[in-house]
């Protein structure tokens, strides 16, 4: 069930068996494993999906908020619920088990649940690389053929932290202005419409998330995107350490939680082997659960070797990160 205003003033969110979902994560990712929760455990779902101010409602709703679970991408936005005071801490001996430490925060305020690696998207006609690293994106022999969504977006300032940690911030400046020399054009639209402007020649690489290639070689609504998808090669680029940035999708336990028992089984279920086979089949993410493989779809794109540098490292740096880009002018495109 889908929620929009109801929730707000609804009794039965806080009936029993019920569980109260708010969600940057688009529904239609996160559906096949709620449906598979209920299916096990009886209790139903209840999903609001909100685009933006996710953290802005539930601090206005207060202790009245029907959220149960917060299930957002990207750790900087784990992190700045936590910050912002809406979850809880939850020590629970079960989910503790089942995720690695390095994809929990360490006072148990969120939870990684799958991981994506940030990647090259690679021209299958016009590009003959087969391995390429993060400071190559930077080379002058790309400048005109690099495409990129806005410098702004989570994914991208995620990995911006990321090279600010392996660098320090001159050389990731440095970077990032080569990175705006060898842009095609503006960046915009989202990772999927970057592989559309290889497949139209415009570019021939880009920077996108490995799930969004499984997505786009399997839609059978959109058979267009099938054409994107296939018209692309995955390069994992890497740091000096041989390792590729990854990021994560993840959940916390909402402060006020109404349901706070099912919302603690929820989020058991999330971080259990059928949960994490359901996202790496249905959504082509990388399971967080230690020696689960990927679908077929993502082992064919090559081995993904991820890095090891702690996520909420990656996190920290996201303000210099979102500065950064606004000092380098990275959004304005190339300069003519």
């Amino acid at each position: 069930m889908t929620l929009a205003v109801a929730l707000g003033g609804s009794t039965a969110a806080y009936a029993e068996g019920v569980v109260n979902i708010y969600t940057y994560r688009q529904p239609e990712l996160i559906q096949p494993v709620l449906d598979a929760f209920t299916a096990e455990t009886g209790i139903q779902t209840q999903v609001l999906f909100l685009d933006k101010g996710l953290e802005e409602r539930v601090l206005a709703e207060g202790q009245n908020s029907p959220a149960d679970v917060i299930m957002t991408v990207d750790v900087a936005r784990l992190t700045k619920a936590k910050e912002k005071g809406i979850t809880q801490a939850l020590n629970d001996e079960t989910i503790n088990k089942n995720l690695p430490a390095e994809y929990r925060d360490p006072e148990g305020h969120w939870f990684g649940l799958t991981k994506r690696a940030r990647v090259v998207y690679a021209s299958k006609e016009r590009v003959k690389d087969s391995a390429i690293t993060y400071a190559d994106l930077a080379d002058p022999k790309w400048k005109g053929k690099l495409c990129m969504r806005s410098g702004q977006h989570d994914y991208n300032l995620a990995l911006f932290g990321a090279a600010i940690a392996h660098w320090g911030p001159e050389k990731t400046e440095q970077w990032m202005q080569g990175l705006k020399a060898n842009l095609a054009h503006k960046p915009e639209g989202g990772d999927r419409p970057q592989a559309k402007s290889i497949a139209a020649g415009e570019c021939d690489i880009a920077i996108g998330n490995t799930y969004y290639v499984g997505l786009m070689r399997t839609n059978e609504k959109d058979p267009e995107e099938k054409v994107w998808g296939n018209a692309i090669n995955v390069l994992f680029p890497t740091f000096e350490n041989g390792l590729t940035h990854v990021n994560i999708s993840g959940a916390a336990l909402a402060r006020y939680s109404p349901n706070h028992e099912n919302a603690v089984k929820l989020i058991q279920f999330l971080s259990g082997h059928k949960a994490q086979q359901i996202y790496a089949e249905k959504n082509f993410e990388y399971p967080v659960e230690p020696g689960l493989e990927p679908s077929e779809m993502v082992k064919s794109f090559g081995e993904l070797k991820a890095d090891t540098l702690p996520l909420v490292e990656i996190a920290a740096n996201r303000k210099a990160a979102s500065e950064m880009v606004d000092r380098v002018g990275l959004d304005d495109g190339p300069s003519s």
